[in-house]
């Protein structure tokens, strides 16, 4: 999950005295930490071991605060991330381990596409896995005050790890959020979906594509993955399109009641057309227009961010053998402090949206689109100066 504003995946959720519990001295927050170990049924002397090294990493925060490229609009990010290289290696590691992607296609129904999207953004197919030391950087997150619901249980879940002997605590590297491996799973992940693939008693996420793409493949059938249903569809929008019906929130029962009010497949016919479909346009009512299906949702129990989310289903496709998109002529967005003054203008009206970030999210859309249509603006979603200049 890479690094993407961290996984949904692993947002566990702890009562509210274990939520509070966070920064203050680093050394006592980690005599706590071992303290809950141990009254969990850790043995002192594992614990000893797994905490006896640990170092708060600045630059974790650092990377944790520089999230820049969520900035970037669909076009502009997806162009980044989905390079020739980069497809024409999704499609060779395709056929290398057709024989994997057949079982997962038996198991677990997800389509092979979507585990090869997901292992390219994370880890280049395993090249770029991280050299964060993965306790540390847990740790780290965990002392920290912005999401400590999220990562204490992490560390909790690499001790054990460490327990079964699958996690060395000087060692083990991975990203900065602490996700380790080829599809870049969080530790509680790995203990609830780890697969031993390649059947040699040991799931090995950093080594085996085996392991990891069948271990992501579980996590998302987990997380709701439909087998044999679609994700993203590229469609055509009429001119006379009410825009304010746009948005994942405004799905309808069927995706061919889409095409009663004009939308249809820019290429061939509706993949599902009695699925629940919502039609979303990632940069406007100018730039490329898709529905999703059911299953694109759950994209974002993999990662919160829109733009990462649209830019993999959207990439699944294509290794799927779809057709590039239609880029469109959408109009200019707002950059990072732009944005942040829209989202200031936009919380003083009263929107929630999701904090001031520069990032433009679900909240931030939703918000966008209401004061829209409250002007008379196309109602898309997509923020521009004109809107910034109305508000």
């Amino acid at each position: 999950m890479k690094h993407f504003l961290f996984a949904l995946s692993a947002a566990f959720i702890m009562p509210a005295t274990a939520a509070m519990a966070c920064g203050g001295s680093f050394q006592g927050f980690v005599s706590d930490l071992k303290a809950e170990a141990i009254r969990n049924g850790a043995s002192r002397a594992v614990t000893d071991r797994f905490f006896a090294n640990v170092q708060k990493d600045d630059a974790v925060l650092r990377a944790d605060r520089s999230q820049g490229i969520f900035t970037r609009p669909f076009l502009d990010f997806s162009s980044r991330l989905i390079s020739q290289n980069r497809f024409q290696n999704g499609q060779q590691n395709g056929r290398k381990w057709d024989a994997v992607f057949n079982k997962i296609d038996r198991d677990y129904g997800v389509s092979r596409g979507v585990l090869l999207a997901f292992w390219a953004f994370e880890t280049d197919f395993g090249a770029v896995q991280g050299d964060f030391n993965t306790v540390n950087a847990l740790v780290t997150l965990a002392h920290d005050c912005r999401r400590p619901e999220l990562f204490r249980p992490q560390v909790f879940a690499a001790l054990e790890l460490f327990e079964r002997g699958d996690l060395d605590p000087l060692r083990t590297t991975g990203a900065w959020a602490g996700e380790i491996g080829m599809v870049q799973m969080l530790p509680k992940d790995i203990i609830e979906n780890g697969v031993d693939g390649d059947g040699d008693g040991h799931v090995t996420l950093k080594t085996s594509p085996a392991d990891a793409l069948m271990s992501g493949a579980k996590m998302l059938n987990s997380l709701g993955w439909r087998p044999g249903e679609p994700w993203l569809q590229e469609v055509t929008v009429p001119r006379n399109f009410d825009l304010s019906q746009t948005g994942l929130d405004k799905k309808k029962d069927r995706a061919r009641d889409w095409v009663q009010v004009g939308i249809v497949p820019r290429t061939g016919t509706l993949f599902a057309p009695n699925l629940p479909a919502a039609i979303i346009l990632p940069q406007g009512h100018r730039g490329p227009a898709f529905i999703a299906y059911p299953n694109f949702d759950v994209f974002f129990e993999w990662n919160q961010s829109f733009v990462y989310v649209t830019t993999a289903a959207y990439f699944a496709t294509r290794l799927e053998g779809g057709p590039p998109l239609n880029p469109g002529d959408p109009e200019p967005g707002l950059d990072r402090d732009a944005m942040k003054v829209l989202q200031q203008k936009l919380q003083a009206r009263g929107y929630d949206v999701g904090g001031i970030d520069g990032i433009l999210g679900a909240n931030t859309r939703a918000a966008v689109q209401a004061e829209q249509k409250r002007l008379g603006q196309p109602a898309d979603a997509w923020p521009t100066q004109a809107l910034l200049n109305a508000l």
